[in-house]
């Protein structure tokens, strides 16, 4: 029976949090995007798709990657594990699904698809859409070589709070650039994935 508790609980706490996640996503709101504190997308940006995995492992915690410093595009960012759709893939949740795979070593067979957020468009012109999930079991990390330097995980507690949110911005193209930060301890999450995670957090937190 004293062993058995532990499982039961653990059980309890993931389908609670499922619950929290289900309601999240039934909240309504409008699609996000890079410029949302920098005026209007230019007329000719690109909105190609791509899909990004807000996976969730039992005890709440985030995956994250810290992208290989050696890459051509936003080396070194903090992201969520994804990528574009590519001509193989039903859907951004099938892509979303490949790329965690390939980048992290997260097996789709574990993974509990729970919705999507509304799309978010980047600046480097990408129609980026969020899918929310549960990781059922336990999760090894297996970073992929040359892609990624370090898969790490953010509490559920950290991710969840509007407060740990804030606007920073800095000076890019010759303009001044307005963009979420949720910094948690040496990693600097900032721009579109902060952006996307604060749109959960505030749906998390209605």
């Amino acid at each position: 029976m004293g062993a058995a508790a532990p499982r039961i609980a653990a059980a309890f706490a993931q389908d609670e949090l499922r619950a929290r996640l289900l309601a999240a996503l039934a909240v309504p709101t409008p699609p996000t995007s890079d410029f949302d504190m920098n005026g209007r997308a230019p007329a000719d940006l690109g909105a190609r798709p791509a899909g990004v995995l807000a996976a969730f492992l039992p005890d709440g915690a985030l995956i994250l990657t810290k992208r290989a410093s050696g890459l051509r595009h936003h080396p070194g960012q903090i992201a969520l594990p994804g990528g574009k759709v590519d001509p193989g893939d039903a859907d951004v949740v099938a892509a979303a699904l490949r790329e965690a795979r390939e980048e992290v070593g997260l097996d789709p067979a574990t993974v509990e698809v729970l919705g999507t957020l509304p799309p978010h468009r980047t600046v480097t012109g990408f129609a980026m859409t969020p899918v929310v999930a549960l990781v059922r079991g336990a999760f090894v990390p297996v970073p992929e070589a040359g892609e990624v330097d370090e898969v790490f995980t953010v509490p559920f507690a950290h991710v969840a709070d509007p407060a740990r949110y804030r606007l920073e911005r800095r000076l890019w193209r010759g303009g001044w650039r307005s963009y979420h930060v949720a910094p948690f301890g040496p990693y600097y999450i900032f721009g579109a994935t902060a952006r996307v995670l604060f749109a959960l957090a505030r749906r998390l937190a209605a």
